[in-house]
């Protein structure tokens, strides 16, 4: 079985910069570069929908989430995490050796 392939950034901007330009097909680049078309495609359409962040401003404060928020948010992830252990017990209890264990 092959391995897969794992690109540096630096090379996919390289060559979702080339496809941009439309100097080549994406065929010919695929040949160029060793990349399925379909990839190429994949990356210029994100490079495309990201460029914007490179205008940003600089130092711009990210989204800031409250102390408040996360403790909500832990508070759910406990609940469901109890919720999922009581019917996976129950489920096992029912089913018998059919049921999955967790």
């Amino acid at each position: 079985m092959k391995k897969r392939k794992n690109h540096s950034p630096e090379f996919k901007a390289k060559v979702a910069l080339e496809a941009i330009r439309e100097e080549m097909t994406l065929a010919e680049l695929s040949k160029k570069y060793g990349v399925h078309p379909t990839q190429i495609g994949t990356w210029k359409r994100a490079a495309m929908e990201n460029m914007a962040t490179a205008f940003t401003r600089r130092g711009a404060a990210p989204e800031q989430v409250s102390a408040a928020d996360v403790d909500k948010l832990h508070s759910k992830i406990g609940q469901l995490v109890v919720e999922r252990d009581f019917l996976a017990e129950a489920s096992h209890q029912l089913l018998g050796t059919r049921g999955k264990k967790w």
